[in-house]
């Protein structure tokens, strides 16, 4: 049996995903990123590895994403977190045609084909408004545990406007809310939705077709899924694997690479290609 690993560090947590032959999940770890990115990926490969009960030269490639791609020391190679994203989704729903990854410093809004090829795609990269950082810092405003935010905004009944388009300023405006006498749940859940509307801003341009798939950490906070929901006026595809998805795919593009270097030479290039461009998108 040949297995394959995608290593996805973002700026908040490092997620790392080992597949079988058969794009069959075998095991998946999670590990806070904190300052040492490097031990980071290091960690959450050791423990995915311990989990597979698997040696690490038993596992033939390795590939690493996200924004600390190139500290995945031990991989072979490094995949955008784009391509990662987008392969994984139509993986886990074959149906996806746009994709929303949220995560702790940017969203991503991505439109797929059904290989799960890149076509278009757009983020906020120089905002953190409609990112988890945004809800990181109303979790801080109103000292609540950031797993607490969903749960707690799902309760609300009239939501606040949230008007600040930065997360240097949200801080403030969340205590304002405070200080008029607004309830915590009303004020979380209007700090979701505008979360909700700038999504929804970069989907629009990049097309909102057919099955829309959301990935990245903030996929487990049921009031942003609701949010996204309402906005869309259709159901989002969420995993219980959806933190992971863009891992999954790190580890398809290794897992590519394995089949690749079974094949004859003419076949292989054709794959090696589309696995290089992949890369560059």
């Amino acid at each position: 049996m040949a297995y394959a690993a995608g290593v996805d560090v973002g700026s908040t947590q490092t997620k790392a995903v080992i597949l079988d032959e058969h794009r069959a999940i075998v095991a998946r770890s999670l590990t806070e990123t904190g300052a040492n990115v490097i031990r980071a990926a290091e960690r959450a490969y050791a423990e995915a590895l311990q989990t597979a009960r698997l040696r690490e030269e038993e596992v033939e490639f390795v590939v690493g994403t996200g924004y600390g791609r190139y500290k995945v020391t031990f991989g072979n190679t490094q995949v955008t977190e784009i391509s990662c994203h987008g392969r994984g989704a139509v993986q886990m729903f074959p149906r996806s045609r746009t994709v929303l990854d949220m995560g702790g410093q940017d969203t991503k809004a991505i439109r797929v084909s059904a290989a799960g090829e890149i076509l278009d795609f757009c983020m906020n990269d120089k905002c953190a408004a409609g990112t988890g950082r945004f809800l990181g810092a109303a979790a801080s405003a109103l000292d609540i545990p950031l797993d607490q935010l969903g749960p707690t905004a799902l309760r609300g009944e009239r939501p606040v406007k949230i008007s600040t388009t930065c997360t240097v300023f949200a801080e403030s405006e969340v205590l304002s809310w405070l200080g008029k006498g607004k309830k915590i749940e009303d004020i979380l859940l209007g700090v979701h939705q505008s979360i909700a509307a700038r999504s929804m801003g970069l989907l629009r341009r990049v097309g909102i077709e057919e099955e829309v798939t959301f990935t990245g950490g903030v996929a487990r906070n049921g009031a942003m899924v609701a949010a996204l929901t309402e906005r869309l006026g259709q159901v989002l595809n969420v995993s219980d694997d959806s933190h992971y998805i863009g891992a999954v795919g790190a580890a398809l593009f290794a897992l590519d690479h394995i089949l690749a270097s079974r094949t004859p030479v003419g076949k292989a290039g054709k794959v090696a290609g589309a696995a290089g461009a992949a890369g560059a998108a």
